[in-house]
């Protein structure tokens, strides 16, 4: 919204930002970050989606309806964007404890001791690619930063990544710079987090971790990629939880560690890797990076036939995913991540089953009552959200407008070709989880790593 109001104001037209009170220091800082420090907000008090209609009215009428005219007719002064170090200026000198300090008291850390970024430790990085440092990969909202090769390597550096990492870093930010991925939206309440999956040889060339405990913290290559992207995210788009204010996650959770495929066993099954599913040849070494805003609980599946795995795969992470399709089916996109073991993919491939059926059996089997989900996209603040009515106008499929009957099931999926599946973990247990994707948010854009 304050970017729409900024552009507003630019083209002349005067704006106001209604938002509520949880997002008013939000507001406040993505407008500094546009260079329209004094842009008119509007504050509606509170909570709207637990306030009463009577209530929602008198703080609209008392409160709201004020600060939309003073907004409104208040002449808006731009304000420059705070000056910023240059890529290899020396911020600081001092003993590492000093310098650790410094860093964080500049939110240029998450709290998590950092490597300094000094000048020697980037090169050592940029060895490592043939791209020009000054490179730009694109100008990042919300706080309009450039992501350069350089500012790849400091950041890789502070994560604690090794120097031959780098080819793998610049893929992870082109992938978050495509324009599909939204960037600029990561700071929403939902408190998404971004995963990294990878493919090709160059997961046992830098020793990720795809088998027992492959999502723990633990393994360097696992940890620092994973590390890193949430700490870029934070440096360069300007994604800070408080005291910074771009970064809205009312809850949140933490960094994922990169999710690696266990590329031997697809191959021993005859399924295609996941990076041969997002178009790529299978061999290449490639970088997936998609949104999660939550994780299934560990799913067992037991049985020597694909339907008795599917049935509880269906029955427990299908229905886990349900609560987040409104959104999706609003606007057009939803991607979900089902992460089999070796052996639960294993005994699907050897029942006869590709991945195609796979998804297939997911898309027509994992249903909920439309009522339902009406009523959570109610809560989640889609007021009047209603399948048939999208239906109607040619936002939803019509899958999910068959009648008018409230009790009526519907598709948690959208499309089955969009449903992911990676193989990976303990080859030893019979586990599959589940990965919920946010809808157009995140979505997952795949870069090839250019190996030098």
């Amino acid at each position: 919204m304050v970017r729409a109001s900024a552009a507003a104001e630019r083209a002349g037209v005067r704006s106001v930002s209604v938002v509520a009170s949880g997002f008013v220091q939000q507001a406040h800082a993505i407008a500094r970050a546009l260079g329209a420090a004094n842009l008119a907000v509007a504050e509606y008090p509170g909570v709207p989606m637990i306030d009463s209609k009577e209530e929602l009215r008198r703080k609209v009428a008392e409160s709201l309806v004020n600060s939309i005219i003073a907004g409104l007719t208040t002449p808006v002064a731009d304000a420059a964007k705070p000056a910023e170090p240059g890529p290899r200026d020396i911020v600081f000198r001092g003993t590492l404890d000093e310098v650790e300090e410094f860093f964080y008291k500049n939110m240029w850390s998450e709290g998590l001791p950092i490597v300094p970024p000094t000048l020697e430790r980037v090169q050592s990085f940029l060895k490592f690619t043939d791209r020009s440092p000054d490179e730009i990969i694109r100008v990042l909202l919300p706080e309009n930063r450039e992501a350069t090769i350089w500012n790849v390597a400091v950041n890789g550096v502070m994560a604690g990544c090794r120097p031959e990492y780098m080819p793998v870093l610049v893929a992870v930010v082109e992938a978050i710079a495509d324009p599909a991925f939204r960037i600029e939206d990561a700071g929403s309440t939902p408190g998404w987090e971004p995963l990294i999956i990878l493919n090709g040889p160059i997961i046992k060339e830098l020793d990720f971790n795809y088998g027992s405990s492959a999502m723990r913290v633990g393994r360097q290559a696992n940890t620092s990629l994973g590390r890193f992207l949430r700490l870029y995210m934070r440096n360069v788009p300007g994604l800070r939880i408080p005291p910074g204010a771009t970064d809205k996650g009312s809850f949140a959770y933490t960094f994922n560690v990169a999710l690696a495929e266990n590329e031997d066993a697809v191959a021993e099954m005859g399924w295609p890797p996941f990076s041969v599913d997002q178009g790529f040849k299978a061999g290449e070494n490639i970088v997936t990076v998609q949104s999660v805003v939550s994780i299934s609980p560990p799913t067992y599946s037991g049985g020597h036939t694909p339907e008795e795995h599917m049935r509880t795969i269906a029955g427990i992470i299908g229905d886990n995913m349900a609560y987040r399709i409104a959104a999706g089916v609003r606007m057009g996109k939803l991607y979900p991540l089902f992460v089999l073991s070796p052996s639960v993919a294993g005994v699907l491939a050897k029942g006869g089953w590709t991945k195609d059926d796979v998804r297939r059996y997911l898309y027509e089997n994992v249903q909920a009552p439309a009522e339902m989900l009406e009523w959570v996209a109610w809560q989640q603040g889609q007021s009047g959200f209603n399948f048939c009515k999208l239906a109607r106008e040619g936002v939803a499929p019509q899958e999910y407008c068959v009648s008018e009957d409230p009790k009526r099931l519907v598709p948690v999926f959208l499309k089955p070709e969009w449903i992911g599946i990676v193989v990976s973990g303990d080859p030893g247990r019979n586990q599959s989880k589940g990965y919920v994707q946010n809808q157009a948010q995140g979505v997952p854009v795949s870069k090839k790593v250019a190996l030098k």
